[in-house]
């Protein structure tokens, strides 16, 4: 999973990178210009530490979310458009969005203003390759479908509306246009960089109303403090976010926000060997969630041995939960449920 951070500049987009990542990269004025900033990020899972715990494996294997700052130039009113191609590289969007005027030389914080900027390039930006691609199809013999689809998404940028929440259209519909990458279809999360003394108050009431009603992830964090925070010790971490009044750092809160966003759940192994996580989709079944192991297994797929992961905490092995009737055997078209601790059989 990859998460593009994107902000006009100013927003502390590059701060918050860091504070996500634990790097240093450089925050000065420019020096995202032109660069984009990775960084990988395994996210806590204390079901993971609780396995591993159990069995003592060789290795222990979170879930992973890389994180792209994406660089560019643009102004602080928009950006510009290698900043905007690179936003379609990633799988999810994430907007840091300023609420606190760290600056002098900036403007007074406008946080909707900014909100409603980058809605704005966006439809745009997918609305010109909408444009493109209907010109081309007057040139050559396209299928009626396709020029048909695409008139529903014109109409729907064209009321200045994002395509993540275009519900017209179905999935084949949508497949015929895999290769755009439309931004407006991306999840998007909202960050919002207050200053450190509004981390543990309330979003302002219009910007939460604008996420819920527009379907957006939301964080409220001091990216500053934040950075601060993750060069700390795990000691040092508890004691300080205490004392803002938090119970975990912004890192934590953000993966679990990005997670629900995906609609991202994690299916278990466990043994002697390894304890890992595994990021599906929610409604997975047993036969698909077998593939992101290895293709092999999604191929030659038998059964799923299930457990609850609670279970085998409790009963401390799978034999006594096989005992206690806490083991299923599953098919292909299980639904793989957060939490199960899966055996996949399958024949080489």
């Amino acid at each position: 999973m990859k998460i593009g951070l994107v902000g006009f500049p100013g927003s502390g987009k590059t701060t918050v990178f860091n504070a996500l990542t634990g790097l240093s990269a450089d925050t000065s004025a420019g020096a995202a210009r032109g660069k984009t900033n990775l960084g990988v990020v395994k996210v806590p899972d204390r079901r993971v530490d609780a396995l591993a715990e159990l069995f003592q494996p060789k290795k222990k294997t979170y879930a992973e979310v890389t994180f792209s700052d994406v660089g560019g130039g643009g102004s602080a009113r928009g950006l510009d458009r290698k900043v905007l191609d690179s936003m379609r590289e990633v799988d999810a969007l994430c907007q840091v969005v300023r609420a606190v005027d760290i600056d002098s030389a900036l403007e007074p914080a406008a946080p909707m203003r900014e909100i409603r900027d980058l809605d704005a390039e966006m439809i745009l930006a997918d609305l010109d390759l909408v444009e493109r691609r209907l010109e081309r199809i007057k040139k050559e013999k396209a299928k009626p479908q396709e020029e048909q689809a695409l008139a529903v998404i014109k109409a729907h940028l064209d009321a200045e509306k994002p395509l993540r929440s275009l519900t017209t259209l179905d999935e084949a519909a949508w497949a015929q246009f895999s290769g755009f990458r439309f931004l407006t279809l991306k999840p998007l999360l909202l960050v919002l960089n207050v200053d450190e003394g509004a981390v543990a108050s309330p979003v302002p009431a219009e910007i939460a109303a604008h996420a819920k009603a527009a379907g957006l992830g939301l964080v409220q964090l001091s990216a500053k403090v934040e950075q601060d925070i993750a060069q700390m010790s795990p000691d040092e971490q508890r004691e300080f976010i205490a004392a803002l009044g938090l119970t975990e750092p912004a890192r934590d809160r953000f993966l679990h926000a990005a997670f629900a966003l995906l609609d991202l759940i994690s299916m278990l192994t466990a043994g002697e060997d390894e304890c890992r996580a595994w990021p599906i989709k929610r409604g997975m079944i047993a036969h698909r969630a077998a593939g992101k192991i290895h293709s092999d297994i999604e191929r030659g797929f038998i059964k799923a041995e299930v457990i609850w992961w609670e279970d085998l905490i409790a009963l401390r092995s799978e034999a006594a939960c096989r005992s206690a009737g806490k083991q299923a055997l599953q098919g292909k078209e299980y639904v793989m449920r957060d939490g199960d601790v899966v055996n996949f059989k399958f024949a080489v």
